[in-house]
């Protein structure tokens, strides 16, 4: 990955050189660089964060995820029961359970003022040993974050399109970084100073190429206009996913004078139907709702769903992983990829390394950069005016099809170039080119 690093007159005085291409694809890296590598160790450092959500949890909130086990754990329905009795909440979601004894039963509900939160309570006693507000956990502001720089809709938009341009930054710095003549292919760390620098830059950049494109890739579902489009998409050619949690054709229980078997009983099927644990459990709502069990395990294989009624405790519907059409799966094991979860620690430790290296990637890139640009400029590559042939025209408008909000920001770049930027003397790069 040649870097933000030669931009700027060479130090020789030597003219421009390399051919048209190569020196426009070398601007190119440069202008995406400069959007997206603030972005990118942003994202290193909080998704890396983020793949130990459940160490750094159990640490944070220790005295509210563990009990001591003692003795036989009360129903389901005490817990409930007492838990109602004690915060009152506006509306139950759903209850997560597991099978470790000395874990506490999680109750996910809205409070009196409509704030979605947790709850915590000790199994064997029914005390709520806590609360805390959803959002206001450590791990869900990483996680905000990560996605939308706690900006909301705007900021998933700054992300989702630092994450189209870092695929231009990577295609472009491959191009730069393929050897012309040069026999060694693989550039290590060496030398002291601006040197050192750029090789840890080209270094981190091929690895990063290897390892980070994927991750970019496969965190687009969950993007406002990328994931937008492709649920749409999903939708209309009969390929989303088949859920049992929502919608109005979950079947419905057949009220029965004797009154529901609870929720304990739905447990028991869930565990007879070998559902892994731990579940998600949704209390039935309205006299003819029905219960809705899952697997909360992190293996998408075993992510199965159960539709129970109340009232018998029969199986009314079930869906598997394996029961979703073929883009659904493949972009489930996607996500599940990208939190570090497909394939065991290999993954965990695959994606803690991707972490590190985009931080490095944009930290070596600006200081090598800093250290070359002239005094008092940005060091924009120069690069010549050409003409867009046919072939270089369909792989722009096939790009700004596949990600369309690349293809708005670049459409608004090139007016702004054209009526401002030229006129004011901005971007217009200086007469050299990387040094090989």
């Amino acid at each position: 990955m040649n870097d933000l690093t030669n931009a700027g007159t060479a130090r020789d005085g030597t003219a421009a050189t390399g051919g048209v291409l190569y020196r426009l694809v070398w601007k190119w890296h440069f202008l995406a660089s400069l959007y997206v590598l603030p972005f990118m160790v942003m994202l290193g450092v909080t998704g890396g964060v983020y793949l130990y959500k459940p160490q750094i949890e159990a640490a944070l909130y220790h005295d509210l995820l563990v009990v001591e086990a003692t003795g036989q754990p009360l129903s389901i329905d005490a817990q409930l029961a007492g838990f109602e009795a004690m915060v009152a909440p506006k509306r139950l979601r759903e209850v997560q359970i597991g099978e470790d004894p000395t874990a506490s039963t999680r109750v996910e509900f809205d409070d009196a003022a409509g704030t979605r939160s947790y709850g915590y309570v000790n199994p064997y006693t029914g005390e709520v040993l806590g609360l805390q507000a959803r959002d206001d956990m450590i791990m869900r502001q990483v996680q905000t974050f990560h996605g939308e720089l706690l900006l909301g809709d705007i900021g998933t938009k700054f992300v989702e399109l630092s994450a189209h341009w870092a695929v231009v930054m990577f295609v472009t710095g491959a191009i730069l970084w393929w050897p012309r003549g040069r026999s060694k292919t693989i550039v290590t760390p060496h030398g002291s100073g601006r040197t050192w620098w750029r090789s840890t830059h080209l270094f981190t950049g091929m690895l990063a190429t290897v390892l980070v494109v994927p991750i970019l890739i496969t965190g687009l579902p969950w993007t406002d206009v990328w994931g937008g489009a492709l649920d749409r998409v999903q939708t209309a050619t009969g390929q989303s996913s088949v859920s049992l949690k929502w919608g109005g054709a979950v079947p419905k229980s057949t009220p029965d004078a004797d009154g529901p078997v609870g929720l304990d009983q739905a447990i028991a099927t869930a565990r007879s139907e070998g559902i892994a644990a731990p579940w998600l459990l949704r209390p039935a709502r309205g006299e003819d709702g029905s219960v809705w069990v899952g697997s909360a395990s992190t293996d998408r294989r075993d992510q199965s769903e159960l539709v129970i009624d109340q009232y018998s405790g029969a199986v009314l519907a079930r869906v598997d992983f394996a029961d979703n059409p073929p883009v659904a799966k493949a972009v489930s094991w996607g996500i599940s990829f990208h939190r570090g979860e497909a394939y065991g620690w290999l993954n965990l430790a695959q994606k803690t390394l991707a972490a590190a290296l985009s931080v490095m990637l944009a930290v070596s890139g600006f200081v090598a950069w800093w250290m070359r640009r002239p005094a008092g400029s940005l060091g924009v590559p120069a690069a010549p005016e050409a003409r867009l042939g046919w072939p270089m025209a369909a792989l722009t408008l096939g790009l700004m099809v596949l990600f369309p909000l690349m293809g708005a920001s670049l459409l608004l770049a090139l007016a702004l170039d054209w009526l401002l930027f030229k006129r004011l003397g901005w971007f217009q790069g200086q007469r050299s080119v990387p040094a090989e």
